[in-house]
C-alpha cells in the first residue's frame, strides 16, 4: 500500500513540475512579449514584439542580459508594437527574462531570451560521401559509371574467354 502510494505521489510530482517547465513565459499582467530568435549567440540581434502594447508602444528593458533600455513603438493598420535591440559580444550563456511596460496603462509583458555560444542557423551539415578507400564506386555521374561497368563487362568476357580456352587445351 505504502509504494502504491510512493509511487502515485511521486508521479504527481513529476508531472507538475513538468507542467511548470514547459508553461509558456507570459509576463506579470498576463501578456507576452515575442523574442525572434529566442536563442541568440552574443553580438547577435534580437527583434521582440507584443500585441499587447499596439495603442502607445513600449519602453523595453534588456539589462537582464546587459543590453540596456530599448523603445518598442507601434507599427502601421494595428500591428504589434515592436523593437530591437543588440546582445552585447560580452554576455554570458543562459536564459534571461526581456521586459517591456506598455506606454498606455503600464501594463508589463515579459519573454525568454536564451544566450548560446553556437548558432543553430548558421550550421552547415556535412553532404556527399566520405573518402576512405572503401565501397562507393558508384557516384553521381553517370559517364563514369557507364565506363566502370564497361571496364568490368570486358574484364569478365575476357577472362571466361581465357579459362574456356584453356580448359579447352588450346593453351595461351
Amino acid at each position: 500500500m505504502r509504494r502504491t502510494a510512493r509511487l502515485l505521489t511521486g508521479t504527481a510530482l513529476a508531472v507538475g513540475a513538468i507542467g511548470l517547465a514547459v508553461a509558456p513565459a507570459y509576463g506579470a499582467d498576463g501578456g507576452e512579449l515575442e523574442v525572434f530568435p529566442s536563442s541568440v549567440v552574443p553580438g547577435g540581434q534580437v527583434r521582440v514584439d507584443t500585441a499587447a502594447c499596439r495603442d502607445g508602444g513600449a519602453a523595453g528593458d534588456a539589462s537582464a542580459v546587459g543590453a540596456g533600455s530599448f523603445t518598442l513603438a507601434p507599427g502601421s493598420d494595428e500591428e504589434d508594437a515592436a523593437g530591437k535591440f543588440t546582445v552585447p559580444p560580452s554576455a554570458q550563456p543562459g536564459t534571461y527574462e526581456i521586459v517591456a511596460t506598455c506606454a498606455e496603462g503600464g501594463r508589463r509583458v515579459a519573454g525568454d531570451l536564451v544566450v548560446t555560444l553556437t548558432s543553430t542557423r548558421d550550421q552547415v551539415h556535412p553532404r556527399g560521401s566520405v573518402k576512405t578507400g572503401v565501397g562507393g564506386a558508384f557516384g553521381r555521374d553517370p559517364v563514369q559509371t557507364a565506363a566502370g561497368v564497361t571496364a568490368l563487362a570486358v574484364a569478365a568476357a575476357g577472362g571466361t574467354w581465357l579459362l574456356h580456352r584453356r580448359a579447352r587445351g588450346d593453351g595461351i
